[in-house]
């Protein structure tokens, strides 16, 4: 497990585009990237998918869609990935309510990059691959732990 500390969201984004930069040079797949967002409100989820979102060249403004649960990014210039979806778990109380918005068929897809925000509420039906970052609240407001 690797741990790192944060000082502040700023930095928290430049991690995430660390991340978005190794899996935009990833060779290409049959299934979509699945990253797995934890931690309590606050700790720095959004934050992260913000960071990832930029590093890939999105330039809207991303969003938790707690309430819609989804939303999906078109990406340009990235050879193998077309576009990276969103997904907040804040509300769902069963793996099940992913159903029906083909949460299945957007793990086939091998062009896509999915990242779950409260990860946890579905891991039963996360394929094995997937890789889960741990956030927690640092020793200073501001501060963020993330494990990865």
């Amino acid at each position: 497990m690797l741990k790192i500390i944060s000082k502040n969201a700023k930095e928290t984004g430049r991690i995430a585009s660390i991340l978005a930069t190794e899996v935009k040079n990833l060779e290409s797949k049959k299934s979509a990237v699945v990253i797995a967002l934890k931690g309590n409100l606050g700790a720095g989820k959004t934050t992260f998918v913000q960071g990832f979102a930029r590093a890939l060249g999105i330039k809207e403004n991303v969003l938790s869609p707690t309430f819609v649960l989804l939303k999906t990014y078109k990406i340009k210039n990235v050879r193998n990935l077309k576009h990276l979806t969103h997904i907040d778990c804040y509300r769902v109380d069963s793996p099940k309510e992913l159903e029906h918005i083909g949460f299945s068929k957007m793990l086939k897809d091998g062009d896509a990059v999915v990242l779950i925000e409260w990860a946890e509420k579905v891991k039963n039906v996360l394929p094995k691959d997937t890789l889960w970052i741990r956030f927690n609240h640092g020793a200073k407001p501001s501060e963020r732990v993330i494990n990865v």
